[in-house]
């Protein structure tokens, strides 16, 4: 694709030459995002941050990714803080902010509705989520993850073995990661949920159309034990009409450290999109894996970061002056590694 002032709405946008590309550009982006160097490339540029949902992460790590490359944030969390509450359409929110921005990133409910922002935006637009539909610059740093804690054990993302866990109907970063996965070679997915909350079935066959082997069980022990990737996924609460459905599946897919030495095989890397549900009668991921070295959740937040810095910089068309703009860092900064 053609990256220049481009909206990035959903993987579906992308070929594996482009997946690729994104992660080379993100792999640069490593000596901005551990402050070893900076760039001043964006100077001058507005990034909007519109949240209509909740976020801490994605909408974090947004604004971070932009100051990093030396643009400035301007945000909006909630629909009670903006227009919108008063009877504002998405368009002429879209027409109005994207005046006073060069990019704008967009979380909201309703499926489709960052494209629909996006359509009456006058600069490109990021999705950072939609409802339960898609996630893709999560699904983009999450294979980017995979790729990386691979590569640690001279292996490729071809012949991947995966087991998602959790909440597959609703959870918008499975969808998209799993649309990413289609364009590589011979991946087994091994779907671990409740029947009512499997994943969609378009994405299912979509998966089994380009030759990956999809297995559908409720079985987490045994769906775990020959796996590269056991990747979680918290319950989507917001998505359920009531707490009390939601309260019917939390807690049923609980990783420890003791399942994992049972049942997984010592290098098996853990992934979970985050925020984790750490109340006790959920616990999807025990806090005893928290001192295991193959637990990957807090690598994958870092590379958002480089993920979304290289999106920044394909969309604006900075990628080959990030390093003419930069410098040392003239502050103390202890030894990050990501």
């Amino acid at each position: 694709m053609i990256f220049t002032g481009s909206d990035i709405l959903s993987v579906e946008q992308f070929d594996r030459s482009d997946i690729e590309h994104i992660f080379q550009v993100a792999d640069a982006m490593a000596p901005y995002a551990l402050r070893r160097r900076v760039t001043r490339v964006l100077e001058g540029a507005i990034l909007g941050n519109m949240f209509f949902e909740p976020s801490t992460r994605t909408r974090i790590s947004f604004g971070c990714a932009f100051n990093l490359l030396g643009g400035e944030v301007r945000e909006t969390t909630g629909f009670e803080s903006s227009a919108i509450a008063k009877g504002e359409s998405l368009y002429d929110t879209a027409r109005v902010l994207s005046g006073f921005s060069d990019v704008i990133c967009m979380r909201h409910p309703q499926e489709g509705s960052v494209a629909e922002f996006a359509a009456a935006s006058r600069v490109p637009v990021l999705n950072g989520g939609d409802g339960a539909n898609e996630h893709p610059s999560q699904a983009l740093l999450d294979l980017y993850t995979i790729r990386k804690e691979l590569a640690s054990k001279d292996r490729g993302i071809d012949g991947l073995r995966i087991a998602l866990i959790g909440d597959l109907k609703y959870g918008r970063t499975v969808h998209s990661l799993c649309k990413l996965l289609r364009h590589f070679k011979n991946v087994q997915v091994t779907l671990v949920s409740p029947a009512e909350l499997a994943m969609p079935e378009n994405i299912v066959e979509e998966m089994r159309s380009v030759g990956h082997n999809v297995v559908v069980t409720e079985d987490l022990t045994q769906s775990i034990s020959n796996v590269d990737i056991a990747y979680s996924t918290r319950i989507q609460e917001e998505r359920f009409a009531s707490k009390e459905e939601a309260d019917m599946y939390r807690g049923r897919f609980r990783l420890n450290q003791s399942i994992y030495t049972q049942y997984c095989e010592p290098n098996t890397v853990i992934m979970h999109p985050l925020p984790r549900d750490s109340r006790a009668d959920a616990n999807e991921l025990d806090n005893d894996l928290n001192q295991n070295p193959n637990l990957a959740i807090f690598r994958q937040a870092d590379n958002g970061v480089l993920v979304r810095m290289a999106l920044f910089a394909l969309v604006l068309d900075v990628v080959d002056q990030v390093d003419k703009c930069a410098r040392d860092v003239n502050w103390y900064n202890s030894a990050r590694t990501l």
